[in-house]
């Protein structure tokens, strides 16, 4: 199955650049590019991409509102973040507006179609550096951030303490070393938060986690 993907950049080459390396993969396609963030939103609304490679400074409309918008209507595609280290301040914003995932522009560009494979499989991508710095800025803090909390009284003791691994980057490989069970037993708890806590992905759990304080301090 191919999946297609819009490219949101302001910056031309950096645009060209991805759209050929995405139209090299056999799996993988083009389906428009944009160049502002009110561009992406349109574009996605008429093309219907599964992915949306969306950077976060863009003129008109910047990549976070794009990706607000996007996601809130019907069957919306996934949105992969566009992100450098020094956008840290955007990552929880991102977050909150419905990204499913990072990709650092400073990794090697094999890892920018593994990310986009990731999330066009429905999958959530937070890359664990992206993780380390989120409970970092939180734990400076002394709290998760403002805004409405799940009710997570409806999770076991067992799922909370998934969910606060999960808030803490590990996969599901990892869960079940740390937890010492096996892995079919680590999805049916994630997949039981999801449900309880009407989650789409990895990615709103571990803004629910931040929300409700399970984050993990370092």
């Amino acid at each position: 199955m191919t999946a297609s993907v819009l490219v949101a950049d302001d910056e031309a080459l950096l645009r060209t650049a991805f759209a050929a390396l995405i139209e090299a993969e056999e799996d993988l396609r083009v389906a428009g590019e944009a160049g502002d963030g009110k561009q992406a939103v349109e574009l996605a609304a008429r093309l219907s991409p599964d992915v949306v490679l969306m950077d976060v400074r863009m003129p008109v409309m910047d990549g976070i509102e794009a990706t607000r918008l996007i996601t809130r209507t019907p069957c919306p595609p996934r949105v992969l973040i566009l992100t450098t280290f020094d956008l840290d301040k955007y990552v929880f914003e991102a977050l909150r507006a419905g990204a499913s995932g990072f990709a650092l522009k400073s990794r090697p560009l094999d890892e920018l179609l593994s990310a986009i494979r990731v999330v066009a499989e429905g999958e959530a991508l937070l890359a664990p550096s992206v993780t380390r710095r989120l409970i970092a800025h939180f734990s400076r803090a002394g709290k998760g951030p403002a805004g409405g909390s799940r009710d997570l009284t409806r999770l076991t003791e067992r799922e909370r303490e998934v969910l606060s691994l999960v808030a803490r980057g590990l996969s599901n490989a990892e869960l079940a070393d740390t937890l010492h069970v096996s892995l079919p037993t680590v999805k049916t708890h994630v997949s039981r938060i999801l449900t309880k806590l009407g989650a789409r992905d990895r990615t709103q759990l571990v803004v629910f986690a931040y929300e409700a304080g399970l984050a993990p301090a370092l």
